[in-house]
């Protein structure tokens, strides 16, 4: 689907533009939207406002990494928007093709970011203001802005794994907590590259219109820094938490490997006195005493009940 809006010198807004239409210069600057488009509509991209081959190769292809292009008469952007799937982060990607006349968007996946500010500029408040790198500064923002419920969702749970006030079992736990770090790792990939594209077109001596707007983008790059900070720092937590429970673990092992090895300790100079009256040998006169099978009973608590207090003084059962 294409839509298009374009804004008049008289600030007013007509919608509804057919896109044969709206390379007219009876537009101050106007806005495509590329939102699914097919491959007849995609053609529109070389036919109708002839992008650059190698800007429509990387709009086809999917999940390119945030960068800026600058060609003769525009700037092409790539940026990535985020979203939760089923326990994963899913990254899209968002095409832009940006100058002083024009803003086109491409998007092969739903964009509520580009919706989001599509309405807003429907709405026709404030119009006077609106201009192309306004628009992508808007879409820019929201996209980065949508970054923090996930975070913020992620340090819940991380809260929670940490209290583990519902006392559910160690296995249950990392594997949750292993889940969280993936998802973690999933959002650097996007934070960092999108930190460093702000980064480049703040310090830009191309991008003249968004170095007049510094100030719009560089809240967008000071966002970007909180969240690679954020996600920096959560992943540092899980692994707080998995090395925490990786010693806890160890430790509950040590302490049962510790138990067995006493009981092994009590019982092995038993086993070994029950061995030797065990052989049946004809010449042991201990195997016709009358009290020979008292006698090594009663020696046998006495051996146990002294090494268990032998055991207790050494401190081994602390």
């Amino acid at each position: 689907m294409i839509r298009c809006v374009g804004i008049t010198d008289e600030n007013t807004i007509e919608k509804d533009i057919a896109i044969q239409d709206i390379t007219q210069n009876k537009y101050k600057w106007f806005w495509v939207d590329f939102d699914k488009p097919t491959d007849e509509e995609i053609n529109h991209l070389s036919n109708t406002f002839e992008f650059h081959p190698l800007a429509i190769e990387d709009c086809i292809q999917k999940l390119q990494r945030p960068k800026l292009d600058y060609y003769e008469d525009h700037t092409f952007y790539v940026a990535h928007s985020v979203r939760e799937q089923e326990r994963e982060i899913m990254r899209d990607e968002l095409n832009f093709f940006v100058n002083e006349n024009f803003i086109v968007t491409f998007h092969r996946t739903e964009a509520k970011e580009i919706t989001h500010v599509w309405e807003k500029l429907h709405a026709g408040r404030n119009t006077d203001m609106w201009d192309t790198f306004y628009v992508f500064y808007q879409i820019l923002d929201k996209i980065v802005d949508n970054y923090f419920p996930l975070i913020y969702k992620l340090e819940d749970e991380l809260d929670l794994i940490e209290n583990n006030t519902q006392d559910r079992s160690m296995n249950d736990l990392m594997s949750e907590l292993f889940d969280i770090r993936n998802m973690l790792l999933n959002l650097r990939h996007s934070v960092n590259p999108m930190r460093d594209l702000l980064y480049r077109m703040l310090n830009s001596h191309h991008l003249v219109e968004i170095k007049n707007r510094r100030e719009y983008f560089s809240d967008i790059y000071d966002h970007l820094l909180k969240l690679a900070e954020m996600v920096m720092s959560n992943r540092e937590v899980t692994a707080d938490i998995r090395d925490s429970y990786l010693s806890l673990n160890s430790h509950q092992t040590n302490n049962v490997m510790k138990v067995l090895t006493i009981i092994t300790s009590i019982f092995a100079p038993l086993t070994l006195i029950a061995g030797i009256y065990g052989m049946n040998f004809e010449n042991m006169p201990e195997l016709t005493w009358k009290y020979g099978y008292f006698f090594s009973i009663i020696l046998m608590i006495v051996i146990a009940f002294t090494m268990f207090l032998w055991f207790k003084r050494k401190g081994w059962f602390k």
